[in-house]
């Protein structure tokens, strides 16, 4: 397949608005097309087709057990596919468009190859402007997982999709990611009540505002021997490197020690307070920046990203610090321990 690009679409001129209704007839043909959101690169098809979805899970590798996400123009549209409810209302007024997904049951419409056979599917709506635009140009919902090679980092820029995905997919639109990892993702179990299946740029905190918020055993832990995937990214290993990840659970001073006693050549994703300290170590490791300790957005921005240039520089293996599970430190922490497989080092 040869695959067209687009690397920056722009809305505000006459070309733009063509290379995005071509984007938008392909999707409707069956095709498959690439697109930004606020979190990662989507991997988008007809989400009412069977067989788009079907490529989807062709082109990705992806296992068909791990159910697809559908993208909507406006919040209003979720009740064409699923049972709404109340509380979906309050969240759809607080948190869309933007990085959050609710998980209701599906109605006949969504074909069972997008929800991987259960009786709920998974419902956002991006506030991207190309990723919108995508979808009222293809006049459906858009099923798309992240846009990667399955179990590889999600991509977070235009190169990133274009490595993994070049010949597998019609069309690529390039872009923007703010946040850098996928959305959140929360199951409604009641009136008053939701269960986090993955943590994402909306934190459990602010989702206490609107209802009893649980986390399911898988955010924090590995899913159960023959526990079914609820929701997009609840494998065991996940988001990985193709070079080992190791976790280093311990304070500064510790780390610092582990990686001076280290030998041969390594990686190491830092905060860029350790940063400097950790390239001047008599062990000579490669150094990735993940920016600002104190500020969890920068290192849930970077992660994939770098994770991605960790493979490329020929380490034996990458070290990184293990974060905490406050705020959007819980979606780092869920990441990382997926694209290390649950590899921590105790310091």
């Amino acid at each position: 397949m040869k695959t067209e690009y687009v690397e920056r679409p722009d809305l505000s001129t006459e070309e733009g608005l063509r290379e995005i209704a071509r984007a938008g007839e392909i999707i409707r043909r069956g095709g498959l097309v690439v697109f930004p959101t606020e979190t990662v690169f989507g991997l988008g098809g007809n989400a009412l087709d069977a067989e788009a979805a079907g490529k989807i899970y062709s082109a990705k590798g992806r296992p068909s057990d791990n159910p697809l996400i559908i993208h909507i123009a406006d919040p209003a549209d979720a009740s064409k596919y699923c049972e709404t409810n109340e509380l979906f209302g309050r969240l759809a007024r607080a948190f869309m468009p933007g990085p959050l997904t609710v998980v209701l049951p599906a109605k006949p419409i969504v074909p069972k190859t997008v929800t991987a056979n259960l009786p709920t599917v998974a419902v956002r709506c991006p506030s991207h402007p190309v990723a919108h635009a995508l979808i009222v140009a293809a006049g459906v919902p858009i099923a798309a997982p992240s846009a990667n090679l399955s179990g590889s980092p999600s991509p977070t820029t235009f190169r990133h999709v274009r490595e993994d995905l070049d010949g597998r997919v019609d069309m690529i639109l390039g872009g923007e990611c703010e946040i850098g990892v996928e959305s959140t993702i929360v199951r409604i179990d009641g009136q008053n009540e939701l269960t986090l299946l993955r943590p994402g740029g909306i934190t459990p905190e602010q989702l206490g505002e609107f209802a009893r918020v649980s986390l399911s055993p898988a955010v924090l832990d590995k899913l159960k021997e023959g526990e079914r995937v609820q929701s997009p990214g609840m494998k065991y290993k996940h988001y990985a490197p193709k070079t080992p990840l190791y976790l280093l659970r311990g304070d500064g001073e510790e780390r610092m020690r582990f990686l001076a006693e280290q030998t041969g050549k390594f990686g190491v994703l830092a905060y860029t307070g350790d940063v400097d300290v950790i390239r001047a170590l008599d062990t000579a490791p490669v150094v990735f920046d993940l920016g600002d300790e104190n500020d969890p957005a920068q290192p849930l921005h970077r992660l994939f990203y770098l994770l991605r240039e960790a493979d490329k520089a020929g380490c034996e293996r990458i070290y990184a610090p293990l974060p905490g599970t406050d705020g959007l430190s819980l979606a780092l922490y869920n990441r990382m321990i997926r694209a290390a497989a649950y590899q921590i080092i105790s310091l």
